[in-house]
């Protein structure tokens, strides 16, 4: 019995991708219901438009792949639009455009030992990804590297458990203090405390710190969430560790070269590539330096080969992008992207915030930078917002609208206030500002004096 290929029209197939993509990310988001703090997974009915029958029933009577276009854009005003988590997908279109510049093609043989270089302290630190974040760091003039240490970590997160096991003395009748000053990192108090480790302790705000003996202080700047630049605050002898995963031209002037004793940076607020999986600690002390190695050596044997090529092949290639005054008419410099990109999306969310009244949104210094020479005010990542009137719970009070966002209890802080993305995709970023808008010309009790 013979039988005759199925041929399907080019227009039909994209209609048939579509239903499937459609079913695949209702069940994926189905599995995935009751996830953690960090990402607030919802059940497929509460984030799809319809179920998939109905989804079907629109695209054959609205016209094909238009009519799914069509559907898509009027369906995004019916879904919720995550700000919660900092997911940096606006570098995406980006990177698209860069083409094959960042591409890397590794060979079977390669990365096949657990050691990178035997003569580093950091043996599994890869040289290419070393000189990458060298030369990065002194193109933009945000961070000293003479006679300081690289190491390499799974993100920042990684690098941070390694800190405090490097920091913790092994033989003290109690843990050693963990402070920030608040808001803080919502992550610092669940990553200290999540092994409820004997070596170090969660305490809390750093202003309200006031117990004697050693300590350590985490200072983020700028910080998240609310985008201060900051200084150590605790008046005492304890040690300082300097999370600057977002001193970079694109969020902040650069004013000056950090140059503190350890200093924490990650890949995905750098250029976007959280998927990647990559953060580096520049620290002075190399007994501080082989503790934070031995740590990862202990929890992972070492870090990805192929993520720090890869990283090291998009650091280089931003570098080019500035040394080697390549053209940019397709593409242009990665930190003016970014630079232009945030601060529009800044400018609209002021904007659609309705100057103080419903909402309420801090004031930045503004300042040169040194690197690009922009005279701008601090633009970051998160938007640290206020709800007026009424109005206690403002994490609620925006879910109801269908915005999720981060509560401020969740960074030693009042519910009245909340953390948004700022680096999310386009078409989200959009439809939140023309829902933030939508509220602002309701008689809603954040109106309400």
């Amino acid at each position: 019995m013979k039988y005759r290929k199925l041929c399907l029209p080019a227009v039909a197939m994209k209609h048939l991708l579509a239903v499937s993509v459609a079913l695949n990310v209702a069940l994926v988001l189905k599995l995935m219901h009751g996830g953690d703090e960090g990402v607030g997974w919802l059940k497929a009915e509460e984030t799809l438009a319809g179920p998939p029958k109905k989804a079907l029933q629109e695209m054959s009577s609205s016209g094909g792949v238009n009519g799914v276009q069509n559907n898509f854009e009027s369906g995004l005003q019916e879904l919720y639009i995550n700000l919660d988590h900092g997911d940096p997908t606006m570098y995406e279109s980006y990177w698209k455009q860069s083409g094959d510049k960042t591409t890397v093609v590794l060979s079977g043989w390669r990365s096949i030992s657990y050691f990178s270089d035997t003569r580093n302290l950091c043996w599994f630190l890869e040289p290419d990804f070393a000189n990458a974040v060298t030369r990065l760091h002194n193109l933009v003039g945000n961070a000293a590297t003479e006679n300081y240490h690289i190491v390499v970590g799974t993100g920042s997160t990684q690098l941070y458990q390694a800190v405090l096991y490097a920091l913790s003395p092994p033989n003290t009748p109690e843990p050693i203090s963990v402070v920030s000053a608040a808001p803080f990192y919502s992550q610092y108090p669940l990553t200290t405390d999540c092994l409820k480790s004997g070596l170090h302790k969660w305490e809390g705000d750093a202003n309200k710190f006031d117990k004697n003996g050693p300590y350590i202080e985490l200072v983020t700047s700028p910080n998240n969430p609310d985008g201060s630049i900051r200084q150590a605050v605790v008046n005492g002898t304890g040690v300082l560790v300097h999370d600057l995963a977002y001193y970079w031209p694109q969020y902040t002037p650069i004013s000056y070269r950090a140059d503190n004793d350890i200093m924490l940076f990650t890949v995905s607020k750098c250029t976007g590539h959280a998927g990647t999986r990559l953060g580096w600690a520049l620290v002075k002390d190399e007994e501080i330096a082989k503790k934070m190695t031995k740590f990862i050596e202990i929890v992972s044997i070492g870090v990805s080969k192929e993520s720090q090529l890869r990283a090291a092949k998009i650091l280089d290639v931003i570098s080019d992008g500035y040394e080697k005054k390549e053209s940019h008419e397709e593409n242009e410099p990665f930190f003016e992207f970014g630079y232009k990109e945030i601060g529009r999306r800044w400018r609209q969310l002021r904007a659609a915030a309705g100057n103080g009244k419903p909402f309420s949104l801090p004031d930045f210094p503004t300042g040169k930078c040194n690197f690009s020479g922009h005279e701008f005010e601090t633009q970051p990542a998160f938007a640290w917002m206020e709800c007026k009137g009424e109005t206690d719970d403002c994490e609620g009070f925006l879910r109801e609208h269908k915005i999720l966002t981060r509560g401020g209890k969740h960074f030693g802080s009042r519910s009245k206030y909340v953390r948004l993305s700022m680096i999310g995709r386009e078409e989200h970023f959009n439809e939140f500002i023309r829902r933030l808008s939508v509220i602002n010309s309701l008689d809603s009790p954040l109106t309400k004096d």
